[in-house]
């Protein structure tokens, strides 16, 4: 197996063992992002401003590979408050056109630096 290591520095640094994103043939398994700022590597303020930062950070490494969000074919997302579920899903029409990709959707107790939510996803490019 051939796996690449994607990396992009207008997204978040690995903040621990893990990659980005790991390239195996045309997939891509793009981890977990929050919504740190890449270049402060703080959390942003604000569930909007939060759930958007996660989109442009898997943006940024889906670009990385040679893709984009539209490439993307299932999305985790993982909320510590299902009561944004409904943000989540206005927010994301910024991002997706039609058709969306499969997606799940999880409450959770929580997530890495105390933070509302966190989305990994699956692409296929070429």
């Amino acid at each position: 197996m051939n796996k690449q290591v994607i990396t992009s520095d207008r997204a978040p640094a690995a903040i621990g063992t893990y990659s980005q994103a790991i390239k195996v043939g045309n997939t891509v398994y793009l981890s977990g992002q929050i919504p740190l700022d890449p270049a402060s590597m703080h959390v942003v303020e604000g569930i909007e401003q939060q759930i958007s930062q996660v989109f442009e950070n898997l943006s940024a490494v889906a670009e990385a590979a040679g893709g984009t969000l539209q490439d993307i074919v299932k999305l985790n997302i993982f909320l510590t408050d299902l009561g944004h579920f409904a943000l989540v899903n206005e927010v994301m029409a910024r991002y997706f056109k039609q058709p969306y990709p499969a997606r799940a959707a999880i409450g959770v107790a929580s997530l890495p630096k105390g933070v509302p939510v966190e989305m990994d996803a699956v692409m296929v490019v070429g």
